[in-house]
């Protein structure tokens, strides 16, 4: 088997540094009923989907009137297309980035300086190696692995490869936000807002054991 795609040398970009310097949660807001907790919470990053074309215009330039550094779910937006049109009017509105599963969007997304989340879902060795192919190709920003319990079962290579990475998916304590930073993610993403408000201050300590990682796979 051959070596898995390396990105060690991507940078966390200095926006995304910033803004999750305090509180390294993004907040992944579903809907307008959570937009109020939002607004009120100390999480500086959200990620914005099951808006509607007509709803954005309207959520997202107040969020970014409070200060929020806010990501477009492109892939559950009804109504918005799938194309550089799409992402244009995503930045007009005040949004920084975006985030699809779609590596064309990704690579659309760059050369307009919107910041770009590649969302993949590790659910097999096979499923990893082609979501690492198609980070390599689509050099993203962030990679948004899915779900985040699985971050601990990839060799430190495969994260290294889909790294600046965000654990998603089944993040519903403090530990288990602890634990995804522990093993090398930037951030955790959570609908929970309760998990908003934690900051990195407050974290709590990762018992060793949890750090374990099994071995890169044979390349033979």
């Amino acid at each position: 088997m051959s070596p898995l795609p390396s990105r060690s040398s991507a940078a966390l970009d200095a926006r995304l540094v910033a803004a999750l310097a305090e509180v390294p949660v993004i907040a992944s807001v579903v809907g307008t009923q959570p937009l109020r907790q939002f607004l009120g919470a100390p999480a500086k990053v959200c990620i914005v989907a099951s808006l509607t074309v007509g709803q954005l215009p309207q959520v997202v330039p107040t969020l970014a009137r409070a200060g929020k550094t806010v990501f477009v779910n492109v892939d559950s937006s009804p109504g918005l297309a799938q194309d550089r049109g799409a992402l244009e009017f995503i930045k007009n509105m005040g949004a920084q980035g975006v985030v699809s599963t779609r590596l064309s969007l990704i690579e659309k997304g760059r050369p307009l300086g919107l910041l770009t989340m590649m969302k993949v879902f590790v659910t097999d060795r096979s499923n990893l190696r082609r979501s690492t192919d198609a980070v390599s190709r689509g050099a993203p920003d962030l990679v948004e692995i899915m779900p985040a319990p699985i971050v601990a079962r990839m060799s430190e290579q495969a994260q290294r490869a889909m790294s600046p990475s965000v654990a998603a998916g089944f993040v519903e304590s403090p530990a288990d936000v602890a634990l995804a930073l522990a093993l090398g993610a930037v951030a955790a993403a959570t609908s929970d807002p309760r998990l908003w408000h934690l900051r990195r201050d407050r974290l709590p300590p990762v018992p060793p054991a949890a750090l374990k990682r099994p071995p890169a796979p044979s390349q033979e």
